[in-house]
């Protein structure tokens, strides 16, 4: 996931780089064309981070946040004064499950890490154990003397004819 979201990042990130004039009037927001091209460098960044990085998580947080920039900037285009509001919302729900995405991996992958860290602290040892409280010698025949509990059995009416009168 974290690498699909990357190759993501880095095809999104171009082009608000490369075409940051047409994606401003696209969504409405002209004036705006030096922040999507900021925006575009951040995923540009993000995307080449998560492609080559051995730990995903951080870059996967930092598309979070930049999540939360992108939703943001879009609602300023969702004041009603705006030219091209649809656009702008359908911009807005893509982020939005993009951002849920981004929040499930980097979720996703902070609590497989802690978890396999916590089951590491927790596990003991069990190598050198047989699962015996003593050697199997010891233990032959302890249980020979052994009486069940009254508490234990079966009361008498549910047992089976032979062994009612049996066991008392």
């Amino acid at each position: 996931m974290a690498r699909g979201l990357g190759w993501f990042s880095l095809g999104l990130g171009l082009v608000e780089l490369l075409a940051p004039q047409a994606v401003s009037r696209t969504l409405g927001l002209r004036g705006q064309e030096r922040l999507i091209a900021a925006y575009g460098a951040r995923e540009v960044a993000t995307g080449v981070g998560l492609l080559l990085s051995r730990d995903p998580e951080p870059w996967l947080w930092g598309r979070v946040a930049g999540d939360a920039l992108d939703v943001g900037t879009l609602a300023t285009a969702l004041d009603g004064r705006r030219p091209r509001q649809e656009a702008a919302g359908l911009a807005m729900l893509a982020v939005l499950g993009v951002t849920a995405l981004d929040l499930a991996s980097a979720c996703g992958l902070a609590s497989r890490r802690r978890g396999m860290a916590a089951v590491r602290r927790r596990l003991p040892e069990y190598a050198r154990r047989s699962g015996l409280p003593a050697a199997p010698a010891k233990m032959r025949g302890a249980a020979r003397d052994f009486v069940v509990p009254e508490d234990f059995r079966t009361p008498a009416p549910l047992r089976p004819w032979g062994v009612a009168n049996e066991v008392a």
